[in-house]
């Protein structure tokens, strides 16, 4: 299980530093989100594709996967009712599975909840529908790059499409794709799920459901920052043999960027090597 943190965390930082940064602090990898690469990152060229992993490779560090997709370029959306609109947000989804591929990535985690809302005078059904739609015009291209494509739920003050679990796990179901999984987001998962996070592991997990882990606290900190307690989902993502990345994500920064991700790490390392030796 690869421990990797999500770069926006230290974007202020440049990409080789960030890598550096990351490793020092004994993380496994970095989470990309491609908005830090570039304003256009479905256009990034081979040269900067090689650049980066160059950056990961010198600090000994891997690219495990991308999140945050859809922040950039502007106007993209899964659920909108213009048809010309959802077709350049499809090409860019594309074009970000083909870049996860290139950097070495395993997985790609579609949140961006500004990017699946339901339009005025629209019903939640009919923007599900497109959304699922969506998705399925890119299995194919995940599958054909080895990569998988994880849909996010997202709390409900977030975004109205896909809350739970139990959603996204339909949607799977629906496109019936092998690269087209779903993950947990543990911040969102303590609002939305009547579940504590290890029985959702328990339930979801031996399914085929999660494909992706990350960890932050129901009040949008790092984990160990909060209320939730993740001894209990690590021990379970282990018995059940769990052998994908787990990504630390928080949204709000305390102290800082640099200090959220240093306190994390050390948290979650200290609660595995607990459980190895229990």
């Amino acid at each position: 299980m690869r421990v990797a943190l999500c770069n926006e965390v230290i974007a202020p930082m440049p990409f080789p530093k960030q890598c550096e940064y990351a490793a020092k602090l004994g993380y496994d990898g970095l989470e990309i989100a491609p908005y830090t690469l570039s304003e256009e990152p479905h256009r990034l060229g081979s040269a900067q594709i090689a650049a980066a992993r160059a950056a990961a490779d010198d600090a000994g560090i891997a690219l495990t996967g991308l999140h945050w997709l859809l922040l950039k370029p502007a106007g993209l959306s899964i659920s909108t009712r213009d048809d010309a609109a959802r077709r350049r947000t499809i090409d860019v989804m594309l074009a970000l599975i083909d870049l996860c591929a290139a950097l070495g990535g395993r997985y790609l985690v579609h949140g961006s909840p500004h990017q699946r809302r339901i339009e005025p005078g629209e019903t939640r059904a009919a923007a599900l529908a497109r959304a699922r739609d969506t998705f399925a015009a890119i299995a194919e291209r995940a599958a054909a790059a080895g990569v998988l494509y994880c849909i996010e739920p997202l709390s409900a003050d977030q975004t109205p499409l896909i809350n739970t679990l139990e959603e996204a796990a339909r949607l799977v179901e629906d496109i019936a794709s092998p690269a087209v999984r779903s993950m947990l987001d543990c911040s969102a998962a303590g609002r939305m799920e009547k579940e504590p996070l290890a029985l959702l592991v328990e339930r979801w997990l031996p399914r085929g459901l999660i494909a992706h882990v990350q960890v932050n606290d129901r009040n949008r900190r790092g984990p160990g920052q909060g209320e939730q307690r993740f001894a209990p989902l690590l021990a379970a993502l282990i018995k059940h043999g769990y052998d994908g990345d787990l990504a630390v994500e928080p949204f709000d920064y305390v102290p800082d960027g640099p200090g959220a991700a240093a306190r994390a790490i050390g948290y979650i390392r200290g609660i595995l090597e607990a459980l190895s030796r229990a």
